[in-house]
């Protein structure tokens, strides 16, 4: 009889086990069946999130080239259908990327998506859109957190291989992880001289041409006018094959501590400040008046760069002075279509340069992020589109997250 009590307790004992055993496996399954749901309800989200902000140019559709801050949120130029974005639009997203900047003489901070020293572009925070907006307006705040990146497709190096007599200039054209070709490169070339310009005002001289990459995606590009090293210049090329288009830039100059710093101040009257490099980032004594002289480069339709006039009453040339209570200079930008500010300054006879800024994201191909960093969240569903954005090849991602948080419990 003990025996058998004893059996029927070893019996009871393993079946509860089994039994919870059971439970507990099924709810691990019951539980990972809820975390695949969900997943697979944010990477919809994140599909038909993407194609809102692209498909869309948000309302009103020309928010991007007006101080206005938009009442729905997106992203297509306006003037186009499919997946072509306005540059305009993109250069209002508060950059996540750049440090921001802060103007002492306006007393404004700019969004900072500059690519270095020479390529600016500093916008003012009361311009910009930031991410709280964006995603209120999208209708995901609280819900889901997201980043948006744009990423040129066609990368185009630039490298100077010979400094004088002749200076040679090197041009590297790649996809994704391969060089292109037989690509068609358009190219301007500005030299800067210091003493022409009508006296104390920088001038320059533009040469633009078109060659094609070899086999290795390369060609190298001679310019016998530049016979010494000190000459200061900007190099812009434009690449394109098969649809693609790509741009590459490199500048040199022989003064890169005093130099002038554009911030764009009204995108509704397309008013750029023209700031003195020591009131930015100050480097110490001795401080010298800049003299600028700035043209506008329309890009056109061939992808191919055109001067467009600017007279002197929309600010083309003028002098700024490091200090409080010394003025900053200001240009008007001639037109809305896409296109590259050029600034040419002078310090002294023989020492300036040549400052580039995008007139519209896709002109220069700078990157995009705008959104919070993805860095720590649990799971981060992503999608990806292929546009256009001035005519320029970018691949547009969307990286989406929710704040719940779902987890396998064991």
């Amino acid at each position: 009889m003990a025996g058998s009590t004893i059996d029927h307790l070893v019996a009871v004992g393993v079946f509860i086990g089994a039994l919870l055993l059971f439970i507990s496996l099924f709810n691990q399954t019951i539980q990972t069946a809820i975390m695949y749901q969900r997943h697979k309800q944010i990477a919809t989200k994140c599909s038909d999130l993407l194609d809102n902000m692209l498909l869309s140019p948000g309302v009103p559709s020309n928010w991007g080239t007006s101080n206005q801050t938009p009442l729905g949120f997106g992203l297509q130029d306006p003037e186009f259908t499919q997946y072509r974005l306005s540059p305009f639009s993109l250069l209002r997203l508060q950059s996540l990327g750049g440090t921001p900047v802060y103007y002492e003489k306006t007393g404004l901070w700019y969004s900072n998506i500059s690519m270095g020293f020479g390529n600016f572009l500093l916008v003012p925070y009361t311009e910009a859109i930031n991410y709280s907006t964006a995603s209120r307006l999208l209708g995901i705040n609280g819900s889901y957190g997201f980043q948006l990146t744009l990423t040129p497709v066609v990368t185009v190096s630039v490298s100077e291989t010979q400094p004088e007599d002749p200076l040679k200039i090197s041009v590297y054209v790649s996809g994704i992880g391969y060089p292109l070709a037989n690509a068609t490169v358009s190219y301007c070339f500005l030299k800067v001289s210091y003493t022409g310009g009508g006296g104390a005002y920088p001038a320059y001289t533009a040469n633009y041409g078109t060659v094609y990459t070899d086999e290795t995606g390369t060609v190298v590009i001679s310019f016998p006018e530049v016979d010494d090293d000190e000459t200061s210049y900007a190099f812009i090329a434009y690449a394109h094959i098969g649809g693609l288009v790509g741009v590459g830039y490199h500048e040199r100059v022989n003064s890169d501590k005093q130099y002038v710093i554009p911030f764009i101040d009204d995108l509704a009257t397309r008013r750029v400040l023209i700031a003195h490099s020591y009131d930015v980032h100050y480097y110490g004594p001795p401080e010298s008046e800049i003299a600028y002289n700035a043209t506008f480069l329309l890009l056109t339709e061939d992808f191919t760069l055109r001067e467009m006039p600017m007279d002197n009453s929309t600010g083309k040339i003028g002098k700024v002075v490091y200090g409080e209570g010394k003025p900053y200079g200001n240009i008007t930008i001639p037109t809305y279509n896409p296109g590259i500010l050029v600034i040419t300054y002078r310090k002294s006879a023989v020492e300036g340069g040549v400052i580039l800024m995008p007139w519209g994201i896709g002109s220069m191909a700078f990157p995009v992020t705008f959104g919070e960093d993805t860095s720590g969240k649990d799971w981060v569903a992503a999608d990806l589109r292929q546009v256009l954005v001035a005519g320029v090849a970018y691949q547009a991602k969307l990286a989406l997250w929710s704040y719940e948080g779902y987890q396998v419990i064991t």
